[in-house]
């Protein structure tokens, strides 16, 4: 990898006067399981990196009249085994319980997995976010496109989101804390990701000079029944085929509402509205779970590789329900 300088502060206040102005100038260490990956494939090549290590302000859970806030740098692990999160937000828990790698799970951190480029083959390599070749054309409709996206994928971006965690925090109504030297904003989850429009723009909303601080999952959300499930080719050290995380308010035994989002099928955490509405007044029945899967891949655009995904799709949305409701 290239030189670079290496600061660590101790406080927020020193980690904003650290950070550019610009992508790619600064980029900011939280557990390093993607940033020292991308440095060693020349795909990021700081200045300077920020390690926000020592900033304690940023670590562990904590609960309020308000909800649950996670501090930023809380590894995986801490909120794996957090009982105030397992107890009242399974779905959370079971999205974590999927990054198998203890390793991972140890050194990887809440808003890190956020904040994590895309696995796309194509981007590691250094052919851009948007994978165009030289005549602006892009490379994975015609190409390698076994984990690309089937929703979302009208173009310019082909990428899945990585995030383990964003469908379960999307479906659980979280919050995130972007902070500056200028002040701090909160943003839903739901709208923290986006889909970029060119190779110098990024898969969130966070800016150059922010750092995402903490997520809060409401206290409104402590009373919804909640469920993740994936489907993976293997179970150990890879990435999901497709998942979904689904949180429902249930009323006399019948669906009041519903979110089910969708993970590793577009460029970012998949809403699926149709599902929702085909839950809204029905009781979870194996059939009825069977209907909102087919409804979440409304409108897939499946590749020339990945036509599959779908139904992994539909079984994830429908397992996840399942097992949400007996919650």
């Amino acid at each position: 990898m290239n030189a670079f300088e290496y600061a660590r502060p101790a406080t927020l206040k020193e980690a904003f006067g650290l950070l550019g102005s610009r992508w790619g100038e600064t980029e900011i260490l939280a557990g390093g399981t993607d940033l020292l990956s991308l440095m060693k494939n020349y795909v990021a090549t700081p200045k300077r990196v920020v390690s926000l290590k020592s900033v304690k302000e940023l670590h562990g859970v904590r609960s309020t009249a308000q909800g649950v806030t996670i501090g930023a740098l809380t590894t995986v692990e801490q909120m794996l085994h957090d009982k105030a999160i397992g107890a009242a937000f399974p779905a959370l828990t079971q999205a974590a319980a999927g990054i198998a790698s203890p390793q991972m799970r140890n050194m990887g951190t809440v808003g890190g997995d956020l904040c994590q480029r895309p696995r796309c083959w194509y981007f590691r390599n250094g052919f851009g976010l948007l994978a165009r070749d030289e005549g602006g054309r892009s490379l994975v409709p015609g190409g390698e496109n076994r984990y690309h996206a089937i929703l979302g994928n009208e173009g310019p971006a082909y990428f899945v989101s990585a995030s383990s965690l964003a469908p379960a925090f999307i479906a659980l109504g979280a919050k995130v804390k972007l902070a500056s030297a200028k002040g701090a904003r909160e943003v839903l989850v739901a709208e923290f990701f986006r889909v970029p429009k060119n190779d110098s723009e990024r898969e969130n909303v966070l800016q150059p000079n922010e750092i995402l601080t903490e997520i809060v999952i409401p206290a409104a959300s402590r009373g919804m029944h909640s469920a993740t499930y994936e489907v993976r080719q293997k179970e150990a050290l890879d990435w999901p085929l497709a998942t979904a995380s689904v949180a429902l308010k249930m009323q006399g035994g019948k669906v009041a509402s519903a979110r089910v989002v969708l993970g590793h099928v577009a460029p970012i955490p998949w809403r699926a509205v149709d599902a929702e509405k085909a839950l809204t007044g029905e009781a979870i029945s194996e059939a009825n779970a069977a209907r909102a899967g087919e409804a979440a891949v409304t409108g897939a655009r499946p590749l020339s590789q990945n036509k599959y995904k779908v139904q992994l799709a539909r079984v994830a949305v429908k397992r996840a329900l399942v097992a949400a409701a007996k919650a």
